[in-house]
């Protein structure tokens, strides 16, 4: 899959896409990333990327014809089936499914903004889909840009491996379960027996209900568009009135 990023700070991307998986990702050639600097399209000798707002008010409004320049002249013939995404805090929010939806294409295309925002010409021009990964503002689109390249790139096939995505959060439509590796006792807390025990069966189902409690507690908005068997029901009214209490505690120790 191939990422085109149109930003004024193309340097703010060298740290995230050069480690840990979305740098092993683009050694195995199953996600690139194109990095294109939008003062490259300016036709000052400036290389003005901004103006003051019609109308008055603070700030700068970041220009319509680099980026809408930059965008068409690198998507060339592909520009009316690539999507185009704007990273702006008003936009829709970036959820699990945005990306699954978004995994689907060869090449999209991330529009950066910064200042007071983008000349809303860009977004019609180009049929851009405003997209926002939370509900406060950044200085920048940078940082929302390389989360969602993130989060897309692993749903590619050879990036993570399938199991791991099917068991993450928000795979079924819940909160994940708690994790617990070796030491068996550390600080004196314990990992739960029923992990211990080798009954898959037990294990599987104290997983789903500690995804079922910690969703009620956290996002219990998203139990109403989980697909909830009777027996998940069950396991919600089981929930302990904390769920976020360790289930077990061990004799106090020092390690």
């Amino acid at each position: 899959m191939r990422f085109d990023v149109f930003t004024i700070f193309p340097g703010m991307f060298s740290g995230p896409l050069s480690e840990s998986i979305l740098r092993r990702a683009q050694e195995r050639g199953l996600v690139s990333v194109h990095l294109h600097n939008i003062r490259d399209w300016t036709t000052d000798k400036h290389r003005s990327v901004d103006d003051e707002p019609y109308g008055g008010g603070a700030g700068m409004v970041m220009m319509a014809p680099p980026i809408v320049h930059a965008v068409e002249d690198v998507l060339g013939a592909e520009l009316h089936t690539t999507p185009v995404i704007l990273l702006t805090p008003s936009g829709e929010r970036f959820t699990q499914d945005i990306a699954r939806e978004l995994a689907q294409f060869p090449r999209l295309a991330l529009i950066c903004g910064r200042y007071e925002g983008i000349d809303d010409r860009v977004r019609i021009i180009l049929n851009a889909r405003e997209l926002s990964i939370g509900d406060y503002v950044l200085t920048g689109g940078e940082l929302a840009a390389a989360v969602i390249i993130d989060v897309v790139a692993r749903l590619i096939p050879g990036v993570i491996d399938p199991e791991s995505l099917a068991e993450e959060s928000y795979s079924s439509g819940l909160l994940e379960y708690p994790q617990y590796t070796r030491p068996p006792v550390f600080r004196g807390l314990a990992v739960p027996s029923v992990l211990l025990s080798g009954n898959h069966a037990k294990i599987a189902e104290w997983r789903r209900q500690q995804a079922l409690c910690r969703t009620k507690a956290r996002r219990p908005d998203l139990l109403q568009r989980a697909n909830l068997t009777p027996r998940d029901w069950k396991l919600l009214a089981e929930c302990p009135p904390d769920p976020f209490a360790h289930p077990e505690m061990a004799e106090r120790t020092e390690s």
